[in-house]
């Protein structure tokens, strides 16, 4: 693991739906999408991920509780965090690999238009 790659996070969020956080250091900002059931352990699994704003790049050693009566109330804590290497990255497909304590390999996020237009697939890659 490299300490000049992109930082990646997982944040796992306790707000009124419980819900991953997936965030991904790009063009100064994180990178962000809801994850529902978290990201996918298997090779050719699936999940739904949910493009939500940039968060600002200090927002990734976040851990606490974010104050009821504002966006996103509830405890939020790190489930994964490390760094990632970009195999490709367009409009409609963002291929990673993550080095992570828990998660790592590649990772694939395909923009699934048909169900809105923030909404994303995200698949664990078969590794080399």
């Amino acid at each position: 693991m490299t300490a000049d790659l992109p930082r990646f996070v997982l944040h796992e969020h306790f707000s009124q739906h419980h819900h991953f956080d997936f965030r991904l250091e790009r063009d100064g900002v994180l990178k962000s999408w809801a994850v529902p059931k978290g990201l996918p352990e298997t090779p050719g699994e699936r999940r739904l991920a949910i493009a939500v704003e940039d968060h600002p790049l200090a927002y990734g050693d976040f851990e606490g509780t974010i104050p009821e009566g504002d966006y996103g109330a509830g405890e939020v804590k790190i489930a994964d965090s490390g760094t990632y290497e970009t195999l490709g990255w367009t409009d409609e497909r963002i291929e990673v690999v993550l080095h992570g304590q828990q998660f790592s390999g590649k990772y694939v996020l395909l923009r699934f238009k048909k169900a809105g237009e923030k909404n994303w697939l995200v698949l664990k890659g078969k590794d080399a």
